[in-house]
């Protein structure tokens, strides 16, 4: 099951936090909570799933923008984006020490926004500390799909938006040249990845590599025989070290 992106807005300008909840959810994500102060934005994130975070660096409370994200990176693995006013070099300078996913310098419009949160997607890679940061981060256009991990699911982007996929609906996943096509029950992405390090990213108890061109869910398989097997309809070859490993799997 597909899940839009979660964002929390933490912005003290109630005017511009409503603005900027109106373009995300008219581009299709979701508000999580539109916050103005560090203390509310601390119990969000400790009570809510958040996928990612919108930062104005001023807040209406003694901790600053700043201080959140210095809070985010240390205790939750998701990414975050300052949003202010101000572009000088002291505060970029000062933003930059707790590593960012993005700047976004107000005025901004929807597609600015929108833009700023793809590139931060994109780039951050989950459940691994690789934070990516900086305000010079820079994407593939020419990739129609990309993924980023969590604990129990993948992000995959179709078309303008991120979507989560869990582990467990994914069936199995089929390389086609530099393409991967992921198969759920009923849907497919394409994701441009090489299969051995896709591979890398999911739970290893659930996916193993069945042929040189498959992954496969073992969970999903409904039928085998001595060179194939069958998921949802679907025959996948096998290789005879699979085969065995699911052999030996069924006896013991």
């Amino acid at each position: 099951m597909e899940q839009p992106i979660r964002i929390l807005i933490v912005e003290d300008n109630v005017i511009i936090a409503d603005d900027m909840q109106s373009m995300l959810e008219e581009i299709g994500y979701e508000i999580v909570d539109n916050v103005i102060v560090y203390e509310q934005a601390e119990e969000v994130l400790k009570t809510q799933q958040v996928d990612l975070v919108l930062i104005d660096i001023i807040l209406a409370s003694d901790k600053t923008g700043i201080d959140l994200g210095k809070h985010i990176r240390e205790n939750y693995d998701i990414p975050f984006i300052f949003v202010t006013s101000n572009s000088d070099r002291a505060t970029v300078e000062n933003a930059k020490t707790v590593k960012p996913n993005g700047y976004l310098v107000k005025p901004f419009e929807q597609q600015d926004l929108y833009t700023s949160i793809e590139i931060a997607l994109s780039n951050f890679t989950y459940g691994t500390g690789d934070h990516k940061g900086g305000e010079n981060q820079t994407t593939q256009e020419d990739v129609p799909m990309s993924n980023s991990v969590l604990k129990d699911s993948i992000f995959v982007k179709k078309q303008h938006l991120y979507y989560r996929i869990q582990f467990g609906d994914i069936q199995f996943i089929k390389a086609d040249n530099v393409y991967l096509e992921v198969n759920t029950v009923d849907k497919k992405f394409l994701v441009r990845s090489p299969l051995k390090d896709y591979l890398e990213k999911l739970p290893k108890n659930k996916f193993y590599r069945a042929h040189k061109s498959y992954i496969v869910n073992v969970d999903h398989i409904d039928a085998i025989n001595s060179k194939d097997i069958m998921i949802n309809n679907n025959l996948i070859p096998i290789s005879k070290d699979f085969k065995e490993f699911i052999i030996s799997a069924m006896n013991s």
